[in-house]
């Protein structure tokens, strides 16, 4: 199995440091070859640069792929919007010959050339895809009892056709890598819905945004359930501070948990709350913890 080099993109760094610590504990704790990639930029975002110019999108985003190239290491994603970006640029890239000529024209200009010669992966697909649910379960030291609203996202799925990974109206490998942690996956009303942040309508139209969201996390609300777990730092904004935003334009209150993948991963493999940036002193988290705490005390 190829080594991996870890793509962190903007928000994780700049706003959720506690996943990327989160997600190193991880992989070093199941030893898997995974190393920083120095130099990284943006991806560039795909619901911004690619509507715009498509060649500047894939040069932009083939610098970064030439950076693994370099490496010989395959791309680790922990974004859904830098998987969407950096696997589709390196598709094109693979499959497209005028348009590989027309970046590496780019490229040449700062030394590099792109030669399509590695994977993009995200990390819900290549825990998936390579270890699997059962091996998964073997390195849980702490099984979570616990009800969790799975959250997709859009990009971590569509196209279909490129992505590989069953029906996208009706996945289930993020699930199955939750009840993996002894954990249940419930089902609930317009899960595969989007967020309400992404393709520059957070940005653009935040109110509308929101009210998106809201209606989303109402149906979680009534199924009940103890957090939601996503895959992608922009979703977790989104669904997380969200409920802030909400709570001031409408009124409405939710309370809902929010983690990355990585987080309650690294909860389940024994790592303390306060090592996967899961912050104990909003009430939201303090709760879920407590809950977690008594599991373990009974």
């Amino acid at each position: 199995m190829k080594g991996l080099s870890l793509f962190l993109g903007c928000l994780i760094p700049n706003r959720y440091p506690g996943i990327e610590l989160a997600t190193k504990l991880c992989l070093a704790k199941m030893d898997i070859d995974c190393s920083d990639l120095p130099g990284a930029s943006c991806c560039p975002a795909p619901g911004v640069f690619l509507s715009f110019d498509k060649t500047s999108w894939l040069t932009l985003a083939s610098r970064n792929i030439v950076l693994s190239e370099e490496m010989d290491r395959d791309v680790l994603t922990i974004c859904n919007g830098c998987f969407s970006t950096l696997a589709d640029a390196n598709h094109t890239i693979q499959k497209d010959e005028k348009a590989k000529e027309d970046v590496n024209a780019h490229l040449k200009k700062i030394g590099r050339e792109v030669k399509g010669n590695i994977d993009v992966r995200h990390i819900i697909e290549y825990l998936y895809q390579e270890y699997g649910p059962e091996m998964i379960s073997s390195f849980v030291e702490r099984p979570l009892d616990i009800r969790i609203a799975v959250h997709y996202g859009c990009h971590l799925i569509k196209p279909t056709k490129d992505r590989g990974l069953g029906n996208s109206e009706r996945p289930v490998f993020f699930d199955e890598l939750i009840t993996a942690l002894g954990s249940t996956s419930v089902d609930y009303p317009d899960k595969m819905a989007c967020c309400g942040a992404g393709g520059g309508v957070r940005s653009a139209m935040k109110e509308k945004s929101l009210r998106m969201t809201e209606a989303k996390l109402a149906k979680i609300q009534e199924a009940n359930v103890d957090c939601i777990v996503n895959s992608c730092p922009f979703c977790h904004m989104q669904l997380d501070s969200g409920q802030d935003d909400i709570k001031e334009l409408t009124g409405t209150e939710f309370e809902i948990p929010v983690l990355h993948y990585t987080q309650i991963l690294g909860l389940a493999l024994g790592f303390p709350a306060e090592m996967l940036g899961i912050d104990t002193s909003v009430e939201k988290n303090r709760k879920l913890m407590e809950l977690l705490d008594s599991q373990v005390e009974s």
